[in-house]
């Protein structure tokens, strides 16, 4: 549904964006990770036609997006970085004039604007002027903007920034329901939005794809990956060293970590699996046990590996 092939963007001697290629079907979610200044919102700006690339193409839905930019922009939704609107302009008015803008008329573009002001919880804001919204209701006006014409393909820029908690939940159950009928393209700096939303997720460092995989499969990059995490305190919980040395002495147990005070991480050797084990020697000891469970496997811990050139850049992650 939406193919980029060998983009890349040039300001001088600077390469923003240098060789990205990609594909999102529709019912995928694509997370698009990387520290500030890595493309991201370039690439975007690029897929969307408010930026030419220096080189490379964009397909969209079949059209060639630099042949026939108009076209190819009927099919995406959009949310800027920042989610510009007119700030003198009511949410009313601002989305009454993105549905003419769309096509959108009369009964058909009232029961539209109406349904995304519900479906963003809009309603109470849609008649006061966008300049005087906190940021949270500035980015829910920004985000109706790109569903208003139902487009096959969309592409948010920090679709949560600046929304509470209650609100995030909102806009991520709001993706999902969307995902299966279209191709989403999400920006984000919040891990957790990825496992929480996206089937997919891509690292870019460097204006370069470094890499490619469901966040499933990132976390397994993770040197935490099937660690052990306990907390060990209370009356008859022996010193962080003493606990370190058992362990130690397990089979598969390659190093042990201790992050606070009576919170430590059995980190397993490559393959190994170690839970039983640690569970066993604790409850042989006696050592009071608050909680224990298996590291699934860190994501930030992925993303700072790679985008440090810690690791190096993989086309698919394993």
């Amino acid at each position: 549904m939406l193919e980029v092939s060998d983009l890349v963007k040039r300001f001088g001697p600077f390469a923003a964006v240098d060789g990205i290629s990609f594909r999102v079907q529709r019912g995928e979610v694509l997370g698009f990770l990387g520290p500030n200044g890595a493309g991201k919102s370039t690439t975007m700006k690029m897929i969307t036609g408010f930026l030419g690339p220096t080189a490379g193409t964009v397909t969209v839905a079949g059209i060639d997006a630099l042949a026939d930019p108009i076209a190819a922009k009927r099919k995406i939704g959009y949310l800027p970085e920042g989610a510009p609107a007119y700030p003198d302009m009511t949410p009313a008015g601002y989305l009454s004039f993105i549905a003419d803008v769309r096509g959108l008329k009369g009964a058909k573009k009232r029961e539209r604007i109406a349904e995304i002001a519900g479906r963003i919880e809009l309603e109470r804001v849609m008649h006061q002027p966008i300049d005087t919204l906190s940021k949270g209701f500035k980015r829910r006006v920004g985000l109706a903007q790109a569903l208003l014409h139902d487009p096959e393909i969309l592409i948010l820029d920090e679709p949560t920034d600046g929304l509470d908690p209650n609100q995030k939940h909102q806009v991520r159950d709001l993706i999902a329901e969307l995902s299966p009928e279209k191709a989403i393209i999400i920006s984000t700096h919040i891990l957790e939005e990825v496992s929480a939303v996206c089937s997919r997720a891509m690292i870019i460092a460097r204006g370069k794809v470094v890499a490619d995989g469901t966040p499933d499969e990132l976390m397994a990059r993770s040197r935490f990956r099937g660690a052990v995490v306990a907390v060990i305190e209370g009356e008859g919980a022996p010193d962080f060293e003493t606990i370190r040395e058992d362990l130690l002495k397990l089979p598969g147990v390659a190093a042990v970590e201790q992050e606070a005070p009576g919170r430590l991480t059995a980190l397993p050797a490559e393959g190994a699996m170690i839970a039983d084990a640690v569970s066993g020697l604790i409850r042989a000891r006696g050592w009071p046990m608050r909680s224990f469970h298996v590291d699934p496997g860190r994501l930030d811990e992925v993303f700072r590996s790679i985008t440090s050139g810690r690791e190096g850049p993989t086309e698919k992650a394993a």
